[in-house]
């Protein structure tokens, strides 16, 4: 049986049909005790080398120096968000091996020093931890345990950390894998899109082995401003759905009001400041509004992707009998988005969609 296969006959039985995962620019508030502490000095029994002075678990440095990061680091998966992470770590002086299965966009981070690997098996095989950033599920599975997959070169003191954003059955799949060959496994998902990708202000909600969430915190560090330990393996990507699934609710919500603002005749310019100022304020209010406004919507976030959380999201609060009306009336309005063509747009394009219902109404 194929590993795509396999996913989808463990979907049949772990998620509804109205089930689907990806990243976001904030993170709900986590009660103190699941907040990450400093991770200084490293446990005894290191699963690779990893020498640093200090980091902080709420660090907002993005540079570390390379002296302190001698990992042999992979990364698999070079999109909108793998290529900026990658080159982060590239630029923080790490010997970084990549793959992508479109090998053109693994040119210019080998332009800035970093080596290349033809397979997954191959980068897991010559590097101590592995990083993965796919588009969805059945992407994060094929590569993680397909033929020549990551785990077919993992090994006992290797580490494989999934940063992609998926459910948590396909997280504890992939760490069924991942542990069987005596690897180790933190799942990661990422608060965050393209521009804090770029300037390593992610944030990392995981779970998985404590002792690789230890080990790879300096390289988290260098990716992103701050990061989460919330336990068991799926308790990440529940973390993640949870917050993308409120992030896609807002800005259905948010178009709703730019269009009725417009429609009764105020400046939805006005609008966004007055919301980017008041109690409501979120970063992708004023970020997004004024092109939002101009009808523009640079990806940041694709709107496909969007659209997979949430159905991911309706899945998993179906799972727990939790009501969720609210996502589910934005997945719909993503769903009409998409079938507009507007899928590789960013999420924000979702505005869209609500013009063309306003202007042919049902009848």
């Amino acid at each position: 049986m194929t590993a795509l296969a396999l996913v989808k006959s463990h979907y049949s039985h772990q998620l509804s049909s109205t089930a689907m995962a990806m990243c976001s620019s904030f993170c709900p508030q986590i009660p103190n005790q699941l907040r990450a502490r400093p991770i200084c000095p490293f446990p005894p029994k290191p699963l690779f080398t990893l020498s640093v002075n200090a980091f902080s678990s709420q660090t907002s440095n993005a540079s570390a120096k390379a002296d302190g990061l001698s990992a042999r680091i992979g990364f698999l998966g070079l999109g909108i968000m793998g290529s900026p992470m990658a080159q982060n770590l590239i630029k923080a002086g790490c010997d970084v091996t990549v793959w992508n299965r479109t090998k053109s966009k693994c040119d210019p981070l080998i332009s800035l020093g970093a080596k290349y690997k033809s397979s997954p098996q191959e980068v897991a095989v010559s590097c101590d931890v592995t990083f993965a950033m796919l588009a969805d599920p059945e992407s994060a599975v094929e590569v993680a345990c397909g033929k020549h997959g990551a785990a077919s070169g993992l090994s006992s003191g290797k580490g494989y950390v999934d940063v992609s954003t998926v459910d948590g059955a396909t997280a504890k799949l992939i760490s069924g894998h991942v542990r069987a060959t005596g690897a180790s496994f933190l799942e990661a998902p990422v608060s965050g899109s393209k521009k804090p990708a770029e300037d390593g202000q992610l944030i990392f909600l995981t779970a998985g082995d404590k002792s690789l969430y230890e080990m790879a915190a300096p390289l988290l560090d260098v990716m992103g401003k701050s990061r989460f330990y919330l336990g068991d393996v799926g308790n990440g990507a529940a973390m993640k759905l949870v917050v993308n699934m409120i992030m896609g609710s807002m800005m259905a919500s948010f178009s709703e009001g730019l269009l009725l603002s417009e429609k009764v005749g105020l400046d939805p310019s006005v609008l966004v400041e007055i919301v980017s100022q008041g109690a409501i304020s979120a970063p992708m209010y004023s970020t997004k509004g004024p092109s939002m406004i101009q009808s523009l919507y640079p990806t940041a976030f694709p709107l496909k992707h969007q659209q997979k959380d949430l159905r991911l999201a309706l899945g998993l609060a179906e799972s727990v009998s939790q009501p969720t009306p609210m996502a589910a009336a934005a997945n719909e309005l993503y769903k009409v988005a998409k079938s507009g063509g507007l899928s590789d747009q960013d999420f924000s394009a979702v505005i869209e969609a609500l013009k063309a219902k306003l202007q042919n109404p049902a009848k």
